[in-house]
Order: C-alpha cells, then structure tokens, then sequence
C-alpha cells in the first residue's frame, strides 16, 4: 500500500482501539481456549502420576522423561509444522494437529509399559508441536507489532488459567471419576482431555477466518485500517515497496534458516527462550511435588494451593504487557520480570519448606514468569518481516523447547541432589540467565521502528 493511498482514521487511536476489541473477541476466546486444553494435555500427567502408581510401576524418573521426550518431538516438528500454516492456512492445521493431538492424548488412558508412555509423550509432542507458535504467527496476520504484547498476553493467560482449574479439575476428576466404568480416575483425566482438544478443533475450523480480507465479520474500512497498520510494520523492516521494482523470488526454507541461524540477535533470544521455557517446565512440572515436601496435606488442598501461583501470573501477565504496549518499551519490563521471578524463587528458598511462606515466593515468581514469554515473543515478531515470520517464530520456539526436554529431567537431579532448595536455586541461575541473553540481542539488534498505535508516531520498541 503506498502511502499516498493511506487513509486516516478520523477517530484517531480509539477508533482503532474499538477494530482491534472486535477482532480480539472474535479470535481470542477460541484460540484461548484450544491452548488451554492443550496445556492440560502437556501437564496432566503430573497430576495422573499421583494415582497411576497404584496400578503402573513407573519411576519419578520415568514421569521425568516422558516429560522431556514431549518437547523433543515438539523440537523436531515445530518448524515443519509453522512452514505448513503459511502454506495451507491455519484452519486446516488446527483442525488437523488438534484431532491427532487429542487422539494421542486420549490413548495415553491406556499405557501399561514406559515404553509405551514415552510413546505417546512423542506423538503428543510432535502433533502440538505447530499450535503454539501456528497461532503467533496469525495473530501476526490480525495484529500489527504497536499493539502484540497484549494480544499474546491475553492467549498466553489461557495457559495460566488452565493451571488455576487444572489442579482443582484434575484432582476432582481423580477423585469421582475413579473405577467408573472399570477405567480409574486418571484414564478419565486423560480421555476426557484429549477428546476435548479434538472437539475444538474441528470449532476452529467453522470459527476461525484466516486474514481479516476474508472476515466477513468486519466491515471493508475495518479491513482496510488493519491491512494499513501492518502494511506499515513490514515498510518498518524491509522498507516501502517500489512499485516499478520487479518482486524478487523469495528465499528456499533451507537458505532462510540459515540465514536466521547466523543472526547473532535471532539466536540470542533462541537462548533466551531456551532459559526461560526450561526453567519455567520444569517448575510447572514439579510444582505439585513441592507443594507436597511443603506440606499441602489431600489431593483438593494441593489443586488450591497450586492454582494461586497461576492466577497471579495471569494478573502480571496481562499488567505488564499491556504497560508494555502502552509505554512502547520491552526491555526494561522483560529483565524486570526475571528479577521478580529469581526474587520470588529466592524468598521460597529462604522459607526452608514453611507453607505460607514458600508460596508466597512461588506466587511472586509467578507475576514476572508468566509475562516473560509474550514480551520475548513481541520482541522477535517486532525483527522479522514478512517473509521471515513463520520459519523465525518456529525456529526460535522449537530451539528453545530444548530446554522444555532438559527442564524436568535438571528438576529431578536437583531434587534427588540437594532437596527442593538446590532445584530452585538453578532457576534462580536460569531466569537471570535469561534476561542477560535478551539484554544482549537487543544491544546486537538493527535499529529499527515499527508502527505506531497513533498512526505515524516513531516507535522505538525494538530497541528499548
């Protein structure tokens, strides 16, 4: 779009405000929704495994690497499956990875061997691999770079939330669900859940439109005023277009990875990610365990215990990333989240296992964790134009699930190590490590400018 075919919204930012609030409760509760339960469906077994030792005999090492093997077949498929939604749609891939996601989820009801465990932790982890960073790329496509943190926020709180019902959800199904029918109550956590992630992807199909040229929901000037701002995000990155300039062939997908392998910044915040999903698995995953060493008594009293952490992340998450936008500043509040996270980890050490206290510190942790992930992922999205967005999101994201497959199984040497002090003191080590990687990635990244939310305004995000 040239510039002189721009238009100018008469209403100014509220007006733009109300087209993005329509696109938002358009996409977002659905989408929220299918990450939700697929949340449920990576986490679940951390709960199962409180009642799967009556009838299976499987170590806390084998809980340990059936989490770790999810995220490499995550690893390997991530990427693939990102190049994929660009190429046929996101309505067609949802529909496909979450029918075989919540099929493999489902079957899990019925393992008997580790081996057949770390199976189907594979199968679950290479069909979700492409929902997560498949959704951050089309809401690239609705939303421009002015105004992503806050969208990523709220579908990343969808995670959070299912963590403040997953413990409750989880242990009440364990608890009336069990020998009905003959199966116990976590063959019916694991059924149900799976069956779920099915039944909503074939929501998202009827639900979802794929760009907003095609939504039918908005009216032309809506469509119009959406496609100027992100017109104006790629002139941002590659500079206006010269309508007299023949199009140039765009790059093979082995050519562009390599070319984003060697960008010192694109792999700095890979590392970061790496940092900050290991960390972060592995105290999702050993949280219910904590809890336990600190003293939560039944099953009920751990659900609730576990679920206040997650709703204060929820509260951080959307705060912080909507200061964010407004201040149209992410450095300062991504390394003020790994402060807050390494000093509510700190304080649960100090505690030396005393409840009250040791919760206080997981749940002030919980604020700065939680909104580290949206603002990385604004950060990247804000370096990559677009022709680099797919292969760029689903390359950093599936470099650093490394650290979802190392997380848990660093968690479990810790534990056995040192007790649960020596487990949170490594965080500690990898969330500040985190943040110094970020520091670094923008001091290495071009200057470079987005749109403004006030249509012309300098935006100085990428660097800040």
């Amino acid at each position: 779009m040239s510039h002189g075919a721009r238009i100018l919204h008469l209403r100014g930012a509220a007006g733009m405000d109300a087209i993005y609030r329509k696109v938002s409760w358009r996409l977002l509760p659905l989408l929220m929704l299918c990450y939700a339960v697929a949340f449920l469906d990576r986490v679940n077994v951390s709960y199962a495994k409180l009642q799967m030792g009556a009838s299976l005999d499987f170590s806390e090492h084998v809980y340990a690497l059936g989490a770790g093997v999810f995220f490499i077949g995550y690893f390997l498929c991530a990427l693939p499956g990102n190049l994929l939604i660009e190429k046929i749609g996101a309505r067609k891939t949802l529909l496909r990875i979450m029918l075989c996601w919540g099929f493999s989820a489902a079957a899990g009801a019925f393992v008997r061997e580790p081996l057949e465990f770390y199976i189907i932790r594979f199968l679950l982890g290479v069909f979700e691999a492409a929902f997560f960073p498949g959704v951050i790329l089309y809401l690239t496509w609705w939303y421009p770079a002015a105004r992503r943190a806050r969208a990523f926020a709220l579908f990343s709180s969808a995670a959070l939330l299912a963590g403040v019902g997953a413990g409750p959800l989880c242990a009440a199904t364990l608890a009336t669900m069990h020998d009905v029918g003959g199966l116990s109550g976590w063959q019916w956590m694991l059924l149900l859940q799976g069956f779920a992630a099915a039944l909503l992807g074939v929501g998202a199909w009827f639900h979802l439109d794929e760009k907003p040229e095609d939504a039918s929901w908005l009216s032309s000037f809506e469509q119009q005023m959406i496609g100027q701002d992100l017109e104006r995000d790629e002139e941002a990155l590659s500079g206006p277009a010269d309508e007299e300039d023949e199009p140039q062939p765009a790059p093979s997908a082995p050519a562009l990875i390599w070319s984003l392998l060697r960008e010192p910044a694109i792999m700095l915040l890979a590392a970061a990610n790496l940092l900050l999903i290991g960390a972060s698995y592995d105290l999702v995953s050993w949280s219910p365990s904590l809890l336990q060493r600190w003293g939560a008594g039944s099953h009920l009293q751990l659900g609730v215990l576990a679920a206040i952490p997650n709703l204060a992340g929820v509260v951080g998450m959307i705060a912080i990333c909507y200061d964010s936008d407004r201040r149209r500043e992410r450095r300062g509040h991504f390394v003020a989240c790994m402060v807050l996270a390494a000093g509510g980890l700190a304080l649960a050490i100090a505690a030396d296992k005393e409840l009250a206290w040791s919760l206080a510190g997981l749940t002030l942790a919980s604020l700065g964790i939680a909104a580290a992930s949206p603002l990385l992922t604004a950060i990247l999205t804000e370096l990559l134009n677009r022709g680099r967005a797919a292969t760029g999101i689903a390359l950093v994201g599936s470099l650093g699930l490394i650290g979802g497959a190392l997380g848990p199984l660093l968690g479990e040497r810790m534990l056995r190590w040192g007790d649960s002090a020596a487990m949170l003191a490594s965080l500690v080590v990898l969330y500040l490590a985190a943040g110094v990687c970020l520091l670094a990635a923008l001091r290495l990244a071009p200057r470079r400018g987005g749109p403004s939310a006030g249509h012309g305004e300098t935006d100085k995000m990428a660097r800040r």
